[in-house]
């Protein structure tokens, strides 16, 4: 059965929900339809340790598996240009995770944000780098579809650092959520329409 793309599409969930699978199902469905189309991920995540690296290739193993033509840019940091980059009207760009995404911005591992250097100067406030992303989404050409976790529906977490983190990732949600046309809750492999507009 064959998935409805839409316009712009938040997929969340917990670990191992079915978040990435339903985005990997939607760029598999996206390049059937046409021989014209092209799906590209970008993914936000660094091999900072071994098990991260481990966990990178297997990723990439499956996917290449399950959708064989998406073609994958690692991009931990400028997500508003490389969707500005990479999306066109024939291009459906899927972001593989919001979370991570966050992750690299407010709590960078060792000298990350001073080894990016990418083509335009990246200022280094997270909430102009959000509203530049979230413009980028409006105007994106074609369909976009993020994934990201949510977290916030466990307990309170211990430690201020983690409990701002668990914050600034629901008001991140809350804002793509406002800007997709579609906003969808992977459970169990199960999706849960939130939003369809």
């Amino acid at each position: 059965m064959s998935l409805s793309i839409a316009r712009s599409e938040l997929i969340l969930g917990g670990q191992k929900s079915g978040k990435s699978r339903r985005a990997e199902g939607l760029a598999r469905d996206w390049l059937a339809q046409s021989s014209a189309h092209r799906a590209v991920l970008l993914a936000t995540a660094q091999p900072w340790d071994d098990e991260m690296r481990e966990r990178i290739a297997r990723h990439q193993a499956d996917r290449a598996e399950r959708v064989p033509g998406m073609v994958t840019v690692e991009e931990p940091l400028d997500l508003a240009g490389a969707l500005c980059r990479h999306s066109t009207a024939q291009t459906l760009v899927v972001v593989d995770c919001l979370t991570l995404w966050l992750t690299n911005w407010t709590m960078p591992v060792g000298d990350s944000m001073e080894k990016f250097k990418p083509n335009q100067p990246l200022s280094h406030d997270w909430k102009a780098q959000l509203a530049l992303f979230l413009g980028a989404i409006k105007c994106s050409p074609g369909p976009v579809v993020l994934v990201g976790n949510e977290i916030g529906l466990g307990v309170i977490p211990l430690g201020r650092e983690v409990r701002a983190f668990v914050d600034a990732l629901g008001l991140l949600n809350q804002q793509a959520a406002q800007t997709c046309q579609r906003v969808t809750l992977m459970a169990a492999g199960l999706p849960l329409s939130l939003k369809d507009s």
